[in-house]
C-alpha cells in the first residue's frame, strides 16, 4: 500500500512563502538604495559640522540628493516608508533637518507619480523644505504640519498642507500654488517671485522682500 503521506516527507515538502513576507522583503529591497543614498548625502553634508540655510548650500544639497536617487525605481508608498525611517531616532547617525527635507523633496520631484500624499500626522520629527522646487504638474499633499521653508522655490507645482507650516513658507517660489489650511509662521513669501499662497488661518508675518505673486489670509488678498 502506498504511503498517503509520502508527498509530505522531508525531501518532498517545500514551505510556501508567505505573500506578506514577500511584499515586506520587496519593499525593503526598494527602500535600501534610497536609504543608502541619503546616508551618503548626510556624510557629505556633515563635513561642514554645522548645516546652514544659505542659498548656494541648499541648491548644492538638493542637487546632490537628486544625483543620489537618479535611476531608482520607487513609488509614493516608498517615500512614506522613508519618512517613517527618518522619524526613527536610530535609523541614521545624524538628524539634520535641512538635508532630510531636501532629500524627500527630491524623491517627490523625481517620482513618476504626479499626485503624492505624505501622511505626517504621527511623525515626531518636523521636516523642513518639503515641496522644495515642486515642478509644474506635480501635487504634493502633506497631511500634518510642514516645517520651515515649506514650498520654497516652488516651480509651478501645487503644495497642500493640511496643517500649519513654519517660517519662510513659499520663500523664493517662482510660480504655482501653496494652500495651508491652518497657520503659517514668520517671513511668509520672502523673495517670492510669482504664484499664490493661501493661508486659511493666521500668518505670523509677511516677508520683507516680495517681488510678485499674491498672498491670501483667510480668503482676503493681503499682498
Amino acid at each position: 500500500m502506498q504511503n498517503p503521506f509520502f508527498d509530505f516527507g522531508p525531501g518532498n515538502y517545500q514551505k510556501r512563502e508567505n505573500p506578506l513576507e514577500r511584499n515586506v522583503r520587496k519593499k525593503q529591497d526598494v527602500l535600501r538604495p534610497i536609504m543608502e543614498g541619503y546616508s551618503r548625502l548626510l556624510e557629505k553634508e556633515i563635513r561642514d559640522l554645522a548645516w546652514l540655510v544659505e542659498h548656494q548650500h541648499v541648491v548644492r544639497a538638493y542637487r546632490d540628493a537628486v544625483a543620489s536617487i537618479r535611476g531608482l525605481q520607487y513609488d509614493p508608498d516608498t517615500i512614506e516608508a522613508f519618512c517613517e525611517e527618518l522619524d526613527r531616532s536610530d535609523s541614521f547617525p545624524y538628524r539634520i533637518p535641512g538635508p532630510a527635507g531636501l532629500y524627500l523633496s527630491a524623491l517627490v520631484n523625481q517620482c513618476k507619480t504626479d499626485h503624492i500624499i505624505l501622511r505626517l500626522m504621527n511623525c515626531q520629527r518636523t521636516f523642513h523644505f518639503l515641496g522644495y522646487g515642486l515642478a509644474e504638474g506635480k501635487t504634493l499633499i502633506l497631511q500634518g504640519n510642514g516645517g520651515d521653508f515649506s514650498g520654497a522655490g516652488l516651480h509651478g507645482g501645487r503644495l497642500v498642507v493640511k496643517g500649519s507650516t513654519g517660517n519662510w513658507c513659499g520663500a523664493g517660489m517662482m510660480k504655482g500654488e501653496i494652500w495651508v489650511d491652518k497657520h503659517a509662521g514668520q517671513n511668509t513669501g520672502e523673495w517670492m517671485q510669482a504664484g499664490e499662497i493661501r493661508i486659511d488661518g493666521f500668518i505670523g508675518s509677511m516677508g520683507k522682500h516680495l517681488f510678485g505673486g499674491r498672498i491670501y489670509q483667510q480668503g482676503k488678498l493681503i499682498s
